[in-house]
């Protein structure tokens, strides 16, 4: 009999074409997705004088350059940025790629895309060059980013890769009232630090993941990476199986939906497969989340305070914090409930989807944000269906403003930023320096504690207000 294999074994195994006498994999690729980044990408496969291997099995989305303040070109902040997205038009138009540009009615970021789309299944392998590809390993899929390995994966549609570690993180027990999937997410990566999850693939499990919505395991897979993971994974129930019905590029109902989930069924873990590492978190003891740092794992609960340097026996480590503390201009003992904050950001690939905004709304719904705050859905079919369900009217009633589909301020890139010297409190996935804009001070938190922080001007427990529903 087989040895007992993983969910990631599976589907690594499932995708092997060759492997090296280095280390070394060649895996089959299902679907890659391509942003304005890749124009180095194609250029190189160009110069090579071969064309993409197989244009139908590759999609362009316009997202980090794509304004918040409308969906046309002439909307796009300047000159440069108009013309990364016109590159990224010229390469897919010449390769035959299917392109979810400006105005597209199903544009949106791409790590929503797939999943939304379809695209992403159990058991795919779906790539492109960002990190945060491995958000759609919610689905049972192995997601990840590939950076400068583009232009080998558009010419082959394979790539090599090293086979990483198996990590299984199980997150035990029930979330507490106010504990968000962000919160379990920041409490895992402060449990693992930066670095404890490198070069690992973790899969997730326990009843509190089994208990979370698609949607809210694809915030979890999201930041994966931010403890230095290969990629986030889940594998598919009942829920997944309910949540890929009728995608454009999904299954149809029926036998064909039938045989799909017959194969997904496959995919679950085998038991008494071995894990390289194995961690167990009890969501009981979780409370509301808020960094304080330049890392995703410098999170501490709300009502906690900001660590001080001199407890820290490593040296490395108490320099980083001293050198976070100076950047972010906290001192030790701080109250993390105490710091007043200057506006608010709701999106990113992490926390944009219709069940963010929902929540978030919920908190501001009949009351009035004392700071500036900035609303982005992540894909234009959730802010179509945000403005369906009114959402966009009970932010602009508060005082937010609302935007159009894309990267927006987690990034940076379309004119979107934290002035200098400014503390926002925001809902993407990396609070490092200068991440948001130049001298811009970032604390990561989830949709209701950001929710929470724009009616008071300061980091606040979202347990301390009163939300209908």
């Amino acid at each position: 009999m087989s040895a007992p294999l993983t969910l990631f074994e599976k589907i690594w195994k499932s995708h092997t074409i060759v492997e090296d006498e280095g280390g070394q994999t060649l895996l089959y690729i299902d679907w890659l997705l391509c942003s304005e980044g890749s124009s180095h990408a194609f250029e190189m496969v160009r110069r090579q004088g071969v064309k993409v291997r197989r244009p139908q099995q590759v999609f362009g989305v316009a997202d980090h350059y794509a304004a918040s303040g409308g969906p046309r070109m002439e909307d796009v902040v300047d000159e440069e940025r108009r013309n990364m997205i016109r590159v990224l038009e010229r390469n897919t138009g010449e390769a035959g790629i299917r392109l979810f540009g400006l105005g597209d009615p199903y544009r949106g970021i791409q790590h929503l895309l797939g999943p939304e789309q379809g695209l992403t299944q159990p058991g795919v392998i779906i790539l492109c060059g960002d990190s945060h590809t491995s958000t759609q390993g919610a689905v049972g899929a192995l997601a990840f980013g590939i950076g400068g390995e583009l232009a080998h994966a558009l010419a082959t549609q394979t790539i090599w890769q090293r086979k990483p570690k198996k990590m299984r993180v199980r997150v035990e027990g029930r979330r507490p009232r106010g504990v968000s999937a962000k919160d379990v997410i920041l409490a895992i990566i402060a449990r693992l630090g930066h670095g404890g999850a490198l070069q690992h693939a973790i899969e997730y499990d326990g009843a509190a993941i089994r208990g979370m919505s698609v949607e809210e395991r694809m915030t979890v897979c999201n930041m994966s990476v931010e403890a230095g993971a290969r990629l986030g994974i889940i594998g598919p129930d009942e829920k997944t199986f309910e949540y890929m019905r009728n995608r454009p590029y999904g299954p149809k109902d029926g036998a064909e939906l039938d045989t799909a989930v017959a194969y997904w069924k496959t995919l679950a873990t085998d038991p008494g497969a071995a894990f390289d590492k194995e961690e167990v978190i009890d969501a009981a003891r979780l409370s509301p989340m808020v960094t304080w740092g330049n890392s995703p794992e410098n999170a501490v609960p709300i009502d906690g305070i900001v660590p001080d340097p001199a407890h820290e026996a490593d040296e490395q480590k108490r320099a980083a914090m001293e050198r976070s503390l100076e950047y972010m201009d906290l001192r030790p003992g701080t109250r993390m409930r105490d710091i007043r904050i200057d506006q608010v950001f709701i999106g990113s690939c992490t926390n944009s989807r219709i069940e963010d905004l929902r929540a978030a709304a919920a908190v501001v719904r009949g009351r009035r944000a004392v700071v500036p705050g900035l609303v982005v859905p992540g894909s234009t079919q959730v802010k179509l269906r945000a403005e369906a369900e009114g959402l966009d009217r009970i932010f602009r009633d508060a005082g937010f403003r609302w935007g159009e589909a894309g990267c927006s301020m987690c990034v940076g890139m379309n004119g979107d930023n934290v002035p200098e010297g400014k503390r926002c409190a925001s809902t993407s996935n990396r609070n490092f320096r200068g991440r948001q804009g130049r001298g811009s001070r970032t604390h990561l938190v989830g949709p209701e504690m950001a929710a929470a922080a724009a009616l008071t001007g300061r980091l606040t427990d979202i347990r301390d207000l009163a939300v209908e529903g």
